[in-house]
């Protein structure tokens, strides 16, 4: 791969990596440390350029930390994909870092420009096993994705069709997530929702009076994530 240009490190950048998940709490002091102490690797991506490739092995954690990244899911049993954009700070790929199958389920991509903080696993385990503040981030992050499923499942048992597509918007994307857009096949995305076309199609209606979404034939455009959110009634769910 073509290696990237550099991104010259400043105190604003500095602040902004405190606002990360993994960093709050941290002062601008003890970044400083670490930036020193290990090999952190800024870089920059122009509008476009392909940052993952879904399938690459998660040895790196990556941090959006100016700019934005586009990021799209791909089913491997259905033909849906999710779109969504996360701007910076945040980060990517914490939660398939470890596990059965430690790889990118997504293709990420800059959106305008974008400028990645890199870190191998192994110097990201260096940094949890450091502090206290550092591994309870870790664990909080991890957990709350984790207890999702079981959330929204609690609400689901005689789930509405407009709550089994907030279940799965919530499955694919986080609180933080913009222009989320689903594609699919609407025969599919029936079988996946346990609907008949035309009560999806009467869900969807409904749900586009609200302000909540936009969709054609073949693409569901969320504008309003929260208020989506909101159908599962359950506070918690992010």
């Amino acid at each position: 791969m073509e290696k990237k240009k550099v991104i010259t490190t400043t105190p604003i950048m500095f602040g902004k990596l405190t606002e990360l998940p993994l960093f709050q709490g941290a002062s601008v002091e003890q970044m400083t440390a670490l930036v020193e102490k290990l090999p952190f690797h800024f870089l920059k991506y122009k509008s476009g350029e392909q940052i993952i490739a879904a399938g690459d092995e998660c040895n790196h954690l990556r941090f959006i930390v100016s700019g934005k990244a586009r990021i799209i899911t791909y089913s491997k049993v259905t033909k849906l994909s999710v779109a969504q954009t996360l701007s910076a700070p945040n980060v990517v790929g914490l939660d398939f870092m470890f596990g059965r199958d430690p790889s990118y389920p997504y293709d990420v991509f800059a959106d305008d420009d974008c400028g990645i903080m890199q870190l191998s696993k192994k110097d990201f385990m260096t940094i949890v096993r450091s502090d206290d503040v550092f591994l309870i981030n870790v664990l909080n992050f991890l957990s709350r994705n984790a207890q999702k499923p079981k959330l929204s499942l609690q609400n689901l048992s005689h789930a509405l069709i407009a709550e089994r597509l907030a279940f799965l918007v919530l499955m694919f994307t986080t609180k933080l997530s913009q222009n989320i857009k689903l594609s699919f096949s609407q025969k599919e995305l029936c079988l996946l929702l346990g609907a008949r076309r035309s009560s999806l199609l009467n869900a969807l209606d409904g749900l586009k009076q609200q302000g909540i979404l936009n969709f054609s034939t073949n693409e569901i455009h969320i504008l309003d994530r929260v208020a989506l959110m909101s159908i599962l009634h359950h506070q918690e769910i992010e």
